[in-house]
């Protein structure tokens, strides 16, 4: 098989094309700190969840002004507690964690959509403005009873 001669230029510019990319790609993921975890990185031993703050009395709680911490666990088919309510303008922290698989986390209608890992705790905050009866729902295949997991938040 014969290769043309600019053939052959224009294949070694594009391999040392893609050699330049992923060297540059390498040294901004490692170089600038992008290969390693968040400050936020919090994990507990799943089969102590239970038993570890703030997951022992899990629920959700005044903290100051209009802010709320919501702890959840989330279990097979269930979330822990089964309701919550806020008032309308609050921001929610929600800490979630998951005993036995992977679950998903989201509150359809709003940007709150997040995987929940055992051993990990998940962060993340948002502001319910609009009054009514918000769906937490699990978005990750987690066994035969899947559709039924789910939990409510209601803003008054």
């Amino acid at each position: 098989m014969h290769i043309h001669r600019l053939e052959k230029i224009w294949l070694m510019f594009g391999f040392a094309m893609l050699v330049v990319f992923l060297v540059v790609l390498g040294i901004g993921a490692y170089a600038f700190g992008m290969g390693t975890p968040t400050s936020h990185h919090h994990s507990v031993d799943p089969s102590k969840v239970t038993e570890t703050a703030p997951f022992d009395q899990p629920g959700i709680r005044h903290v100051e002004g209009s802010v709320y911490e919501a702890n959840l666990i989330a279990y097979a088919f269930g979330y822990n507690p089964d309701k919550m309510e806020v008032p309308a303008g609050a921001t929610v922290r929600f800490n979630v964690t998951s005993t036995d698989v992977v679950h998903g986390f989201q509150i359809p209608g709003t940007i709150v959509n997040f995987m929940v890992v055992p051993g990990e705790i998940n962060h993340v905050e948002y502001t319910f403005d609009e009054p009514g009866e918000y769906l937490v729902l699990c978005n990750e295949y987690c066994g035969i009873g899947h559709e039924y997991m789910y939990t409510t938040i209601v803003v008054n």
